[in-house]
């Protein structure tokens, strides 16, 4: 998971409206998130992952351990049970179970951290560019 480490912000990001729309997530709402250029900071400690996002109007934060169940306040403002798993191929795979349903897929790829997020038939993608190790 060390490849994930390092402080990262966004890029390119593809279908976000769309996404949020899924997750029945207002239009003034989704205007002002549109428009943030977020940023993760991502370190391993105390035998897990912790993520923090910052953005200029709202800022989340994630600590797990791989294959344990957590509870998470998701920037939508739902309260889930999440479950994050590594994949065979190096992915972080988190699922939301509720309704609606969300997956969120976290991989490197090409040097750039790639998040893809899935609510139903909608899919988005986050792109992410390396800030500092």
């Amino acid at each position: 998971m060390e490849k994930y480490e390092g402080k990262w912000k966004l890029e390119e990001s593809n279908g976000f409206d769309e996404f949020m729309e899924a997750l029945n997530v207002s239009a003034p709402l989704r205007k002002l998130a549109s428009l943030s250029k977020p940023k993760q900071f991502i370190e391993q400690k105390d035998g897990g992952l912790y993520i923090k996002t910052t953005t200029s109007f709202k800022n989340t934060e994630l600590f797990f351990k791989l294959g344990e169940e957590f509870e998470e306040k998701t920037g939508d403002g739902r309260t889930v049970k999440t479950t994050i798993n590594l994949d065979d191929e190096g992915r972080l795979v988190q699922i939301q179970p509720g309704t609606p349903e969300v997956s969120i897929t976290r991989e490197i790829k090409d040097e750039k951290y790639v998040m893809t997020l899935v609510c139903g038939d909608v899919t988005c993608t986050r792109i992410y560019k390396r800030h500092e190790k």
